[in-house]
Order: C-alpha cells, then structure tokens, then sequence
C-alpha cells in the first residue's frame, strides 16, 4: 500500500506543471500523456485506492477509461482509474529494462501529486498487451503492488521477475484466438499463472469453483494459497475480451475489509 516512496524518484525524469487533470481528461507528463478518472460521487478530500491500467494494442488510455468493465467499475468501487497511453498506442514489455517501467512510475508519483492517494491500496492491470506490460510492470518496478490483475496476456514461467506483489488474478478464455488461451504440459489449464505460483511460493491448489457475472458465461476459478499471498485463475469459454464483471468482482475481494 505505500508505493509512493518507491515512485517519487521517477517523477524527476519528466516535467510539467501539475495542471487541472481530472475527469477522464489526457494529463500531459513531459511529452507523454495519461488519463485519469475519479471515483463516482467523490467528495475531493477522501484518500483513494488507485488502480493503473495498461490499455491494449492500438488503443490509448480513453479506453479504459470509458469502458464500463474497466474504468466503469474502478468508479462504481471507489477507485482512482489511471490509464497512461502507450507510445505508438503500444507497449515495450518483451525485454527487462522496459521504458515504459519508468514512465509508468512517474505517472504514479504524478497522481500522487494531484490525488490523496498516500497509503492506499495500489491496483495494478492490464488487458492484452497490456496485460503484458502489467506484468512487466510488477516484474521490474519493485513498487509494493497489492494486486495485479492480468486479463488475457501471460508471461511464460522462468521469466526473470521479482514482484512485490501480494495477489496475482488472472482471467482468459479458451477460445482466445488473439492470445492463444496457454495451456501447459498435460492440458493444464492454469499454465497462465505458472510463473506467479513460482516467484509467489504458492502450495497446490486450494480451492476450485464456477461462477458468474453475467447468465451466459461460467468462470472456472482455482485458487493457491502463497507465501507472498494469493494467486487466483479463472478460466471461461469466451475469446479475446475482458469478461463483463471480472473487474468489478476482483476490486470486491480486493477491497473488502479483513475478517
């Protein structure tokens, strides 16, 4: 929850004045730009959970932000939306060392700047490539993330990566013809959350169960139980998409107070 510290420092690489930037509208930080969008029914004074979300290829992050199963729920949940634009409406994740790492951690400090978001919770997520560059993100940045949220786009296990992470939640459908749904040795179909399971020292699974957001479509979930914290998987017949209330549910489970 205290990724500020950790982002501050980025915030010196590029310059600009904290101008007005609120309300979905494109923030300029040196000559790149991000979006941002206050909860719904926000008072301006209570502190905020923020959620950074990496768009996907060829979009820019007024996307995101317009799109009811992402930014739409962010708000209905009381979330900060944070939506940086990729250069060329694309993202550098293949190799360590990634760009896009350090812009991103000056588009937090920037927040930081403008937003009462000290001490709050720190979503990071991604769909497609973005999903991608969440993962990079969380691999590299070393920013204390409390969950990252992984739609359709899964790195491979032994990719070098030491996240601060405490919890991994992963969807995709089988049926992804965009990022082919990463079945592993015997037709495991969790093999998208290998990598996680490894880094997070996570024990077999230990929970298994259907559910649904919406009549027509049933989400698988496995569950492991980590040293570092909680990996999650749902899986589902669908294609390339992010699941109408995925979102919305994982910032519920993400969100709710301790027993």
């Amino acid at each position: 929850m205290r990724f500020l510290a950790s982002v501050l420092t980025a915030l010196a690489l590029w310059v600009g004045p904290a101008a007005a930037c609120t309300g979905g509208a494109e923030c300029a930080l040196g000559d790149r730009s991000y979006h941002v969008m206050e909860p719904a029914g926000w008072d301006g004074v209570t502190p905020l959970p923020v959620q950074l979300h990496f768009h996907g290829w060829a979009r820019q992050g007024e996307v995101p932000i317009s799109s009811p199963r992402t930014g739409g729920a962010a708000a209905a949940a009381g979330v900060l939306f944070v939506a940086p634009d990729g250069l060329n409406r694309s993202w550098d994740f293949r190799r360590p060392g990634s760009a896009d790492t350090v812009f991103a951690k000056a588009v937090l400090a920037d927040v930081a700047r403008r937003f009462p978001v000290e001490g709050q919770p720190l979503i990071v997520s991604g769909y497609s490539w973005g999903g991608l560059m969440a993962a990079r993100f969380a691999c590299e940045s070393e920013v204390e993330i409390d969950a990252l949220l992984l739609i359709a786009g899964a790195f491979r296990p032994g990719t070098d990566c030491a996240p601060r992470v405490r919890r991994v939640s992963h969807v995709h459908g089988t049926t992804d013809t965009v990022l082919d749904f990463p079945y592993g040795p015997d037709g495991d179909d969790t093999y998208a959350v290998a990598l996680w399971k490894d880094v997070m020292g996570c024990g077999p699974v230990a929970r298994t169960y259907d559910w649904k957001a919406v009549e027509w479509l049933t989400q698988t979930r496995s569950e492991w139980d980590c040293e570092a914290g909680l990996v999650t998987m749902d899986v589902h017949s669908a294609s390339h998409l992010i699941p109408r209330g995925w979102v919305a549910r994982i910032l519920s489970e993400v969100l709710a107070p301790p027993n």
